[in-house]
């Protein structure tokens, strides 16, 4: 599949409307393992329907959970416990969903039962020894294939005990995997990280009743609690979001409006760093749903400056970056992002695949170990087509979607079959909001 965008920014209007982006895939992964794990019926309103967060679905129904829907959003979980799952009846497949693979490796290290989570190419790519390492210093018995790429197998039979581990990257990914084996090992399991990441698996667990302690950058629990169910209403996806208020911000006489985005404090870095830039970024209607703040945001069209990104703000922003380039290409001036090296083992490269098409477009941009440098500037000029290649990722392929809104030439955004892991309606609901874009298979 293919994205065809307008064949020029001098007929594209202003980015104009007042919209929902789908729910929060982060915590739509966790509202179905945890739903799973605990005592009685779990409500989830706002799930996304995207294929990671199916794929998890998927992998829990294989171990013997009920689980009715999801329709429009609604999913009913009915908890089989902390120690009900059962072995699948075969590889659990999980697409390309890291986030799925990488918490239910450890969820999954601790039970008595063995099984092998797989993907697709493009996960079978990406570093698993990252959780596999972890997992067995607390005595998981795992198998990785070379160089600790998947598939995973676990074991089962282990017996985990706790540890206390500095993660050696800024990954809530690493940080979940090894609580979420935590609950199934002897004594006090512990994680610090090296700068703040995204806190829903400490939200959703403490909100379901399992007691945790955090301290800074210290999480500490202990094994042996339970879940309680719950009712779970799902703030729109920040990440999704993000395309929205970019595409605002960069086409003149723009006003948009995105309802009941979630605004949790470790996933704002791009509000953060757009408003460095200049944004117009307003909220509104500022409250808590179960536990998770969210807004109404509303992108009002404002001239952006390039700036050096501060690295305490990259690891708050680390899913919105490549459109947060597209901002950067917009930009007067130089944008420098460094410390950002985690981009580099997304879904795809995310630095040289968003670097090689911003080039393609001619601007002058080059990536660096850990980032790039983007100087602002016009895009397609000279061009009456550019054909980008996505690399098969989902945030790729949306970010220069969200390019074509100021490019002169008609942008052709190709392997864009994996947007639906993401934001499976992203296409009609950009038109709506003035996006030229057609979809071809």
């Amino acid at each position: 599949m293919k994205f065809i965008t307008g064949s020029n920014s001098l007929e594209q209007g202003s980015v104009v409307g007042d919209i929902r982006v789908p729910g929060d895939k982060s915590i739509s992964h966790r509202s179905i393992m945890f739903g799973s794990l605990a005592d009685g019926k779990t409500e989830i309103k706002g799930f996304l329907e995207g294929e990671d967060a199916l794929a998890t679905l998927a992998a829990f129904r294989a171990m013997g959970v009920n689980i009715e829907g999801p329709e429009n959003g609604h999913v009913i979980v009915h908890g089989v416990g902390m120690n009900g799952l059962k072995a699948p009846k075969e590889a659990l497949y999980l697409g390309n969903s890291g986030t799925s693979m990488r918490l239910l490796a450890g969820l999954l290290a601790g039970q008595n039962f063995s099984v092998t989570l797989t993907g697709d190419s493009s996960l079978s790519s990406r570093p698993m020894g990252r959780v596999a390492d972890p997992l067995r210093l607390m005595g998981a018995d795992i198998e990785t294939a070379e160089q600790g790429r998947p598939p995973i197998t676990l074991n089962g039979g282990a017996s985990l005990k706790g540890i206390d581990y500095d993660l050696p990257m800024a990954s809530a990914q690493v940080k979940s995997c090894v609580l979420l084996a935590g609950m199934y090992a002897e004594g006090e399991t512990s994680t610090t990280e090296p700068a703040p990441t995204r806190d829903h698996t400490e939200r959703m667990l403490a909100g379901m009743g399992y007691s945790l302690s955090r301290d800074g950058a210290c999480t500490r629990l202990t094994g042996g609690g339970q879940l309680k169910a719950t009712t779970i209403d799902i703030p729109a996806d920040i990440s999704s979001a993000a395309f929205f208020m970019v595409a605002a911000s960069i086409v003149p006489d723009s006003d948009l409006i995105l309802r009941h985005v979630g605004l949790n404090p470790t996933r704002t870095g791009v509000i953060q760093i757009l408003e460095l830039m200049g944004a117009n970024i307003s909220l509104s209607n500022e409250h808590l749903v179960g536990g998770e703040p969210v807004a109404d945001i509303r992108i009002q069209y404002a001239p952006l400056v390039g700036i050096d990104i501060p690295e305490r703000l990259v690891p708050l922003a680390i899913d919105e970056f490549p459109v947060l380039f597209i901002a950067a290409a917009c930009a007067a001036g130089t944008t420098v992002l460094t410390g950002a090296e985690e981009l580099r083992v997304k879904e795809s490269d995310r630095i040289q695949a968003m670097v090689d098409g911003l080039v393609v477009l001619g601007i002058e941009a080059q990536g660096t170990a850990d980032g790039a440098i983007i100087k602002g500037g016009c895009l397609g000029a000279g061009h009456e087509q550019v054909d980008v290649q996505s690399h098969d990722d989902h945030r790729i392929a949306m970010a220069f979607a969200v390019a074509s809104l100021r490019s002169s030439s008609k942008i052709v955004i190709h392997e864009c079959d994996n947007v639906a892991t993401s934001f499976p309606n992203f296409a009609s609901l950009a038109r709506s909001v003035g996006f030229q874009l057609i979809v071809e298979a």
